[in-house]
């Protein structure tokens, strides 16, 4: 019996209109930089409809990559509300797959934007196999103080009694085919900005490392601590950190060169020490495991993975030859590919936008 789960950030499916940029220019589309508006109602009518006709072709895009995964169950990162989920399985999901995922699941999170975690999934496998969700808990509640995860490293930013989740670890429990199964859906600690001479993705580490270890508590103790490598489990999401990446160097004249670098330290580092948990795409090709581009402009480019499927030991060896696939299909023009590694694009993609995503789609083939 073959299960396919995938992981996808799917940027921003949002409800509502955001219209902070008429007195926040950091907020503001670059489009409507170039346009004199007048006052706030103007402003509002431009954004409207420049946010509804870029959302159309960005939606079939991200309605192709998630059809090109084919998968049973379909997590997803950044989705506003359950409204949004059911409008775009509607409206766009359906025209790709038909009526494929019926089950949903979201459950409100801590993100100051509203954005959450969400899972998808359908009443069968690909083989058949009645998919049956047993139960569904969030720990978007959860404190530093819960877990005894606070300390100096994150008092600058957070109290002990701050959420520890900025999004959730929602867990859930299946039953497929009658065999158990448990899944974490969590969306970490964004990087952000430099801060006080620190880069973003260091200045944010501490706060990223109390969540995995965070999801690392729960698992233990659902499972037993040191008894957990006999459970089928996987830990999945866009985890806003990297263990390894590629740095993008040359220049379209000249030609890019692509050089692998491992990292010193990751917030990661507590799903993959001590064999707790295996990050399924290191059996991909060095070069071949990312899943989103990062430029900053010519002076800072690198290739890394943020989205991830980690296996839990038994999980792991029961599927030893299986190997992640990378939906790339989405992503822009401006994206450096490795040689060997181009896709063709879907119908309608630009150079920066519209796009699937920044976010490429993972999947994976899994025998339970």
């Amino acid at each position: 019996m073959s299960l396919r789960l995938a992981t996808f950030n799917i940027e921003n499916l949002m409800s509502r209109f955001d219209f902070s940029g008429f007195r926040n220019q950091t907020k503001q589309d670059r489009v409507l930089r170039l346009f004199d508006v007048k006052d706030k109602d103007e402003y509002e009518r431009l954004e409207s409809a420049r946010t509804i006709a870029h959302t159309d072709d960005t939606r079939q895009m991200s309605a192709l990559a998630i059809a090109d995964c084919d998968a049973d169950i379909l997590c997803l990162q950044e989705a506003d509300n359950m409204a949004a989920l059911q409008a775009f399985e509607y409206g766009y999901l359906y025209r790709m797959v038909g009526n494929g995922y019926r089950q949903k699941y979201l459950i409100e999170g801590n993100d100051s934007r509203g954005i959450d975690v969400a899972v998808l999934v359908r009443e069968k496998t690909r083989d058949g196999e009645t998919i049956e969700c047993v139960g569904v808990t969030s720990h978007a509640g959860a404190t530093y103080a819960d877990f005894g995860l606070f300390d100096n490293a994150i008092a600058d930013t957070n109290v002990p009694g701050d959420r520890i989740f900025r999004r959730d670890c929602l867990e859930l429990d299946f039953r497929i085919g009658g065999r158990p199964f448990t899944l974490f859906v969590v969306h970490f600690k964004s990087m952000g900005p430099a801060r006080d001479g620190i880069d973003g993705r260091m200045a944010t580490m501490p706060v990223r490392t109390a969540e995995a270890a965070a999801v690392r508590r729960i698992v233990e103790a659902r499972f037993g601590a040191g008894n957990t490598g006999g459970k089928m489990f996987a830990i999945c999401g866009d985890m806003n950190d990297y263990q390894e990446r590629v740095e993008v160097l040359g220049d379209r004249r000249q030609g890019y060169r692509f050089v692998p670098r491992r990292e010193a330290v990751s917030a990661l580092d507590v799903f993959s020490r001590d064999g707790f948990a295996e990050n399924a795409m290191r059996r991909r090709p060095e070069l071949d495991r990312w899943t989103l581009f990062h430029s900053r402009g010519p002076e800072e480019r690198h290739l890394c993975q943020l989205d991830y499927i980690w296996l839990s030991p038994a999980l792991a060896k029961r599927n030893p030859a299986s190997v992640p696939e990378i939906i790339r299909a989405g992503q822009p023009y401006r994206t450096i590919f490795p040689q060997g590694q181009e896709v063709e694009r879907y119908p309608r993609t630009g150079w920066d936008r519209p796009k699937a995503s920044d976010h490429c789609p993972v999947v994976m083939s899994l025998d339970l």
